[in-house]
């Protein structure tokens, strides 16, 4: 149960990490929480699995902080792609 707390946790940063990135008209409201929840998540439990305690700070740590640096790496990812796609569309309509 303790990984709701982690899952919610992340969600939750990974909204304000949405509005805190460049960029937010490029890509739908949901990406950044949906990564940093999924992330959170497979890594709370790989850390579970490992034998890491629900009480050790570094799960915590890990799976929240993990989750949001993924989530930070695959939103600016995602929006260069975006960029560098819209510039070479306009390119080609010659706009």
């Amino acid at each position: 149960m303790y990984i709701l707390l982690a899952l919610v946790a992340a969600c939750a940063l990974g909204i304000a990490l949405h509005f805190l990135l460049p960029h937010r008209e490029l890509r739908g409201v949901a990406v950044t929480p949906a990564i940093a929840t999924a992330a959170a998540g497979l890594i709370y439990t790989g850390l579970q699995w490992a034998g890491i305690a629900e009480d050790n700070g570094w799960l915590w740590l890990a799976s929240i902080g993990g989750g949001l640096v993924l989530a930070l790496v695959a939103t600016l990812t995602l929006s260069a792609q975006r960029l560098h796609r819209d510039a070479q569309a306009k390119a080609a309509l010659g706009i």
